[in-house]
């Protein structure tokens, strides 16, 4: 059976037109990593309160979430919720743009997700430090502010930026659903070629994902390091405070020692 030949150019010639409907992508990712980022906050906020029932609830979101495959959920939001809204409310969702279901979506997905690294940083900062900024005037929420955020926020980061890479990633199966994003694009370029094309064409997409991947690690390292210099020169000054003193004693000892020898 004849084959058609791989052929590299129709990689970047194909390029154009999906990064024409990249926006569509970014805004379904950028919406659902702002408002999941906040309904993380809720649901940590839950885990570390001291009311039993919701933290039992938070907890229980996170688990149903983290147990249930992002695509089996973006069909039942995609299918169910209309359905769901139309019992209570009687209103038809079916005029809906696709990419809000597919926000709804990701933003329950991304608010389980980042719960547990904005719970697991919070309680990594010594309480010691919420319970001495109290204690000179501050008001609770002026110490958590000023104190616990930024130090929770430099142990979040790394994770947080782990988590926006694989949204992004994730973001790719709203095409099932019908999307015209990025990748739905790509698929609509090889139906329009017959089924011709694909390895091509997903390679296209493949290097455009990976572009943006590798700027937003970049992007979060240089964050990262730009919000831990301070304590970094404090941690350097802190050590050249201890290391300093032996080097000025040297001389004295070594003197010692040639006396005693």
């Amino acid at each position: 059976m004849n084959t058609r030949p791989f052929d590299p150019s129709v990689i970047f010639t194909t390029m154009p037109d999906l990064l024409s409907y990249l926006s569509v992508t970014l805004l379904v990712a950028v919406t659902s990593i702002i408002l999941g980022s906040l309904f993380g906050m809720i649901l940590a906020q839950a885990k570390m309160g001291t009311h039993r029932i919701p933290r039992w609830l938070a907890h229980g979101y996170t688990y149903i979430m983290r147990c249930t495959p992002s695509i089996v959920l973006l069909f039942i939001v995609f299918y169910g919720l209309p359905k769901l809204v139309e019992v209570f409310t009687s209103y038809d969702m079916n005029d809906v743009n696709r990419a809000v279901f597919a926000i709804i979506t990701f933003t329950l997905l991304f608010g389980a997700y980042i719960s547990e690294v904005f719970r697991a940083a919070y309680q990594a900062v010594p309480k010691g430090q919420y319970e001495a900024a109290v204690s000179i005037g501050l008001t609770p929420f002026q110490a958590f502010y000023q104190v616990m955020l930024p130090q929770a926020a430099v142990i979040a980061l790394p994770n947080f930026g782990n988590s926006v890479i694989n949204l992004l990633k994730e973001g790719a199966l709203a095409y099932t659903i019908g999307l015209i994003d990025l990748i739905g694009k790509a698929n609509l370029i090889i139906a329009q070629n017959f089924g011709a094309y694909g390895i091509e064409i997903y390679l296209s997409c493949m290097i455009i994902y990976w572009l943006m991947t590798t700027l937003l690690a970049k992007g979060f390292l240089a964050l990262e390091a730009h919000l831990d210099k301070g304590q970094t020169l404090q941690a350097g000054q802190m050590k050249r405070s201890r290391i300093l003193p032996l080097f000025k004693t040297t001389p004295a000892l070594i003197k010692k020692f040639q006396r005693q020898g």
